[in-house]
């Protein structure tokens, strides 16, 4: 069985308030696009994973994909050993849930593999365990988000007039020290709301909290997005925590930007 975990961008970032357990609250939308990895999971003797494409750091048995086959094993002991294959083409620490996108796809491969028959909220359930932003690649539809991230509200929010251009520069921006520069506040416009109206009208209304720390910290990004609005961007803002850059372009119009030559980009027309 293969599938193709894809990423998501975030529309507006809102952090509300620090919780008592030592996470935030938050406000957001995220909206999916058709940047992906590859994930196969075949039947095999022994639980192995392994990886191509971007480097994937840390220890194979801590990956995400799994954390999820066991968190579902606890549940299922019928699940048999499978191997994992990932191929991963969404950069690592980019604000694009490529990570999550992995672990949620991998939950669905496997209730479909074992004929679990898992319900869309309850492999929601599972996705909550295993991060904040997993449980949206369930229904992998535009969604208003807060909470840490899990709460969804499905949103009729539909981009198939724009063009994508991402751009990562190979910049990793520590998600710890990112949520220490917020001071929470209560956002001065309704996210739900103006993300609704025409693209057009978002430049100057819908932002993102973690701009303003990180571009100070990382330059480079906050010029990635001044040139994606000079090359015709109807707008553009860092996803996430960072570091990919995301710029909205009317359809087939993505502007032939010189970048970096170490510089990831993804076009998604």
């Amino acid at each position: 069985m293969i599938v193709f975990p894809n990423c998501k961008i975030n529309l507006g970032l809102h952090i509300t308030r620090r919780r008592d357990d030592g996470f935030h609250d938050l406000e957001t939308v995220f909206y999916p696009l058709p940047v992906t990895d590859a994930l196969e999971v075949i039947s095999a003797p022994v639980l192995t994973f392994n990886s191509s494409g971007i480097a994937v750091p840390g220890d194979a048995a801590d990956n995400l994909c799994i954390r999820a086959f066991r968190l579902l094993q606890q549940d299922y002991p019928q699940l048999q050993p499978v191997a994992i294959h990932l191929h991963k083409h969404i950069p690592i620490g980019a604000g694009l849930g490529g990570g999550s996108s992995d672990a949620a796809f991998m939950l669905k491969a496997l209730s479909s593999k074992f004929q679990l028959h898992l319900s869309e909220a309850s492999l929601m359930d599972y996705a909550a365990q295993l991060g904040s932003d997993c449980p949206f690649f369930i229904p992998n539809r535009p969604c208003y988000a807060t909470g840490r991230g899990e709460i969804l509200t499905p949103l009729s929010l539909d981009l198939s007039t724009c063009s994508f251009l991402l751009v990562h520069p190979g910049i990793h921006v520590n998600t710890g020290w990112a949520f220490r520069q917020i001071t929470p506040q209560t956002p001065a416009y309704a996210l739900q709301e103006k993300i609704m109206e025409p693209v057009d009208t978002w430049k100057d209304v819908i932002s993102n909290d973690f701009e303003q720390p990180v571009f100070r910290e990382y330059p480079v990004l906050a010029a990635i997005k001044a040139a994606m609005y000079e090359n015709g961007a109807i707008y553009a803002a860092m996803s996430g925590s960072g570091s990919a850059v995301v710029g909205i372009f009317p359809k087939n119009k993505i502007a032939d930007i010189r970048w970096d030559a170490s510089y990831l980009v993804y076009k998604v027309s």
